[in-house]
């Protein structure tokens, strides 16, 4: 005997799908929907709180009480609450349309002051801030540099200024020895590095692709015809990279046979003369380095510039005498950084990343007056 067609489920609810006259159990099929997620407005309500208090408290913002912000993420926790950084990034946006106005502040951190770095590194520092300053005001934030090197302000110091201020986005210059700001609470704060490496704590960094735009140096210099390149670079720039200018250096010629690679001059202190016993025993007729000072010292030794020898400035925005060499876009790097930074605030990303990572941007090759046109 057929059994009898089963009947449609319903929409909601329990419902007989299927029944037999010899007595079988009927079948039934349950249909659950999901709780609702609760929203902000709800958790403020079982709170006693304001929709904004709740909204800041779990932005973690300083500007709630430490307790209260303790009380909210606990309930906010306990019944299942989830952030949408996208949705919170939207109102933002929308509500920074409305106004005109700027909707946050990040801090441009100077560990070490101008008055302690080179003219020719502060020219770095400088289209740093510009970049990043513009790029900032572009996204809705105003970033403000604070320098703590020459004020002598502690990490503790710094972090009751930041969180008083409601800063939490940290964009850091580049220092010349080790970065350290792990005395700082980074639960409260998201921050990226301009240079290559910072271990104090780990953050993601934002930087020159050193390897490659050494590649694109030493390629550029063969083509205008020059044969045996000397590299001429400080110990400590050297270390604070890893050895990578050094190494791309290298590692280009290893794999080019016909082009030769000179013994690279790496001193602690580049001075003169060092340089000029260098220069007349290997020979170079390019030299590459971040100073131009020393094309001086080659004229000495009888080089004329571009005539007979050429140099290559490691980079041009270090250097008030023009040069060809490489850009490495200091100021595009300040945006890109910000951009970086400002992206997890949007996510609320902060504290120190699990795994963090460096973002490189190679260098643009600058045609000047100390390389011959063409070979």
């Amino acid at each position: 005997m057929g059994m009898p067609p089963c009947e449609a489920p319903g929409r909601m609810g329990a419902r007989e799908t299927s029944r037999s006259s010899a007595g079988f159990l009927p079948l039934y099929i349950l249909t659950v929907r999901p709780m609702p997620a609760p929203s902000i407005r709800e958790i403020a309500r079982s709170l006693g709180l304001s929709h904004t208090t709740v909204s800041e408290a779990l932005r973690d913002s300083p500007r709630v009480n430490p307790v209260t912000r303790r009380r909210v993420q606990k309930a906010a926790r306990a019944v299942g609450y989830r952030s949408n950084p996208l949705a919170g990034a939207l109102m933002s946006e929308m509500r920074r349309a409305r106004s005109g106005t700027f909707r946050g502040v990040v801090a441009i951190l100077d560990l070490d002051g101008p008055d302690r770095r080179p003219a020719s590194s502060n020219r770095y520092h400088r289209e740093l801030v510009r970049g990043a300053s513009t790029r900032a005001e572009e996204l809705g934030f105003k970033a403000e540099t604070i320098v703590t090197g020459t004020q002598g302000i502690s990490d503790t110091r710094l972090d009751t200024i930041l969180q008083a201020r409601g800063i939490r986005g940290l964009l850091l210059l580049p220092i010349a020895g080790n970065a350290d700001l792990s005395g700082l609470d980074w639960t409260h704060f998201t921050g990226i590095y301009t240079d290559y490496l910072i271990e104090r704590p780990a953050l993601h960094t934002v930087c020159p692709d050193h390897y490659r735009s050494m590649v694109i140096a030493v390629e550029r210099l063969h083509t205008l015809g020059y044969r045996r390149l000397g590299l001429v670079i400080q110990a400590s720039h050297d270390a604070r990279l890893l050895h990578r200018w050094e190494a791309a250096f290298h590692a280009y010629h290893e794999h080019h046979a016909q082009k030769e690679a000179l013994p690279a001059l790496v001193v602690n202190e580049l001075e003169r003369t060092k340089f000029i016993r260098w220069f007349k025993a290997k020979k170079p007729d390019a030299v590459l380095c971040h100073r131009a000072e020393v094309m001086e010292w080659m004229r000495e030794c009888g080089a004329r510039i571009p005539e007979t020898h050429g140099f290559c400035c490691l980079n041009v925005a270090s250097n008030t005498e023009p040069c060809a060499g490489l850009d490495l876009q200091p100021s595009l790097l300040g945006a890109r950084g910000v951009e970086l930074l400002i992206a997890a605030l949007h996510r609320n990303d902060c504290g120190v990343p699990e795994h963090p990572s460096t973002t490189t941007i190679p260098a643009i090759w600058v045609d000047g007056p100390t390389l011959r046109r063409k070979g």
